[in-house]
């Protein structure tokens, strides 16, 4: 299964954990505003933290919105970061992550998700999560608007450690 494919599921999983799917989902913990997830695939064990925008702009559309961080041992892939916008990104535009001074860009948009290539730099952007208190995700739709997705970090060490845990 390809990783665009793994991810999208994951993504399916979150959001209808409440059906058939969600009996391979094993929530880890809540660790304030993220939480730790397992899911075991054809591929192996893969482990998240994961958090929903604590605001949105703008404020008018609910959408799906979510920031990850994954790991996937059998693929070794670690400290993979992700998100989401709850839509289909237009891809004439920069997804990309500011906290403080930082900002970070998503170099891979692939219909709903983006990431970011280099392994080094989602180690800078951990760091950054890690002493931060708040990191926004900025994306354009389709029609070129911008949204801006605010999501707290309170929590997110823990969840970071418990996911890398559960995945080692």
């Amino acid at each position: 299964m390809s990783l665009i494919k793994q991810i999208i599921l994951l993504f399916f999983i979150l959001i209808f954990s409440n059906q058939a799917l969600g009996e391979e989902l094993k929530k880890i913990g809540k660790f304030k505003d993220w939480e730790v997830m397992t899911v075991l695939n054809d591929s192996g064990k893969v482990c998240f933290a994961q958090s929903k925008p604590v605001l949105q702009s703008p404020k008018k559309k609910n959408r799906e919105a979510r920031l990850f961080v994954t790991f996937r041992p059998t693929d070794k892939v670690f400290d993979e970061i992700s998100t989401t916008s709850g839509y289909e990104y237009n891809l004439q535009n920069s997804i990309y992550a500011k906290s403080g001074k930082r900002k970070y860009k998503f170099d891979i948009a692939q219909e709903n998700f983006a990431w970011i290539a280099e392994n080094k730099i989602e180690k800078k952007m951990i760091k950054t999560m890690k002493k931060g208190s708040r990191i926004m995700v900025t994306g354009y739709n389709r029609s070129g608007s911008q949204t801006i997705d605010h999501y707290s970090l309170m929590g997110f060490t823990k969840a970071y450690n418990s996911a890398k845990k559960n995945c080692s």
